[in-house]
């Protein structure tokens, strides 16, 4: 037992000293989320500002500081909390003989970069965009990720508004995607990162962006904003769950664009009553009386 409690405590000393690290420039840049994160925010807030595409919204639109805290908490934060967790679990199935390569169906490692790094976002886009529908489908998880979609004015940095708990769920799976390519992440898959990070951004942003005839491709703020939507079509429990593709909710017909004004209502039936704040929001789900 005590070499699990030593293994959990360094795993978490490890990722709070990387993140300080990173947080004093002591890291490869192409390793930094920390400021990787803040300049992709930056960047996207300045397109906000110069191209509104709701133009009455504010630059510090509704709940902007709680969506900003949200951001750092969550892929910073709550990520050292958890890090032990997963260390713990490594080590349990490592003792079950099942290591990072058991599922494995590809072996990419002999496969040029630009391949790898296709397949690794193609794949990995899949298994987020598999659980999103789960959030939604499933009334437990569902409680959890009202947090995500109580967003009543939409900006970048609602991108990474969502309940800690989403995240005990999206990395497992995550985990599984990487399993099934032999366990094998590309050399530069901080590409694939970044690029999901400011493609998450601009999707929630305040612009106005369809990208074309790449729209069936590429997820877009215009096609994202329906999902937000506080109106869903008869029948559907949620529309448009692509993460950075939009490409499986064409195949599998879970795509709803009626319009493109940006004006429409967002948020859930009874959201009035989902707590306002940060501590009132993480509880939710556990609440006996959420509904």
């Amino acid at each position: 037992m005590e070499k699990y409690w030593e293994a959990i405590v360094n795993a978490i000393l490890r990722t709070a000293d990387w993140t300080w690290k990173s947080i004093l420039f002591e890291v490869p840049w192409y390793q930094n989320y920390f400021w990787g994160l803040t300049l992709i925010s930056l960047v996207i807030w300045g397109l906000e500002m110069l191209f509104p595409w709701r133009k009455e919204q504010s630059i510090f639109r509704k709940d902007f500081w709680l969506d900003g805290f949200y951001m750092f908490f969550n892929f910073f934060i709550f990520s050292i909390a958890i890090s032990g967790i997963y260390k713990l679990l490594e080590l349990a199935f490592g003792e079950l003989n099942i290591t990072i390569t058991s599922l494995a169906l590809i072996d990419m490692s002999t496969w040029p970069m630009w391949l790898q790094l296709l397949i690794f976002f193609i794949v990995l886009d899949f298994v987020q965009w598999f659980t999103h529908i789960l959030l939604h489908k499933f009334p437990f998880l569902w409680q959890f990720h009202k947090v995500h979609h109580s967003v009543k004015e939409m900006g970048f940095a609602a991108h990474l508004r969502y309940h800690w708990m989403e995240n005990i769920l999206y990395k497992p799976l995550k985990t599984f995607g990487v399993m099934i390519l032999g366990g094998f992440e590309p050399e530069q898959a901080f590409i694939v990162h970044f690029l999901a990070i400011a493609i998450g951004h601009l999707n929630h942003s305040n612009i106005k962006i369809t990208w074309g005839p790449l729209k069936y491709l590429i997820n877009n703020p215009v096609m994202h904003l329906y999902h937000h939507s506080y109106v869903l079509p008869e029948g559907k429990f949620g529309v448009n769950f692509g993460i950075s593709l939009s490409l499986w909710d064409y195949i599998f017909k879970t795509n709803y664009i009626p319009e493109d004004s940006g004006t429409i209502a967002l948020g859930f039936e009874g959201d009035e009553h989902f707590p306002k704040g940060f501590w009132g929001q993480i509880i939710y789900g556990f609440r006996k009386n959420s509904k």
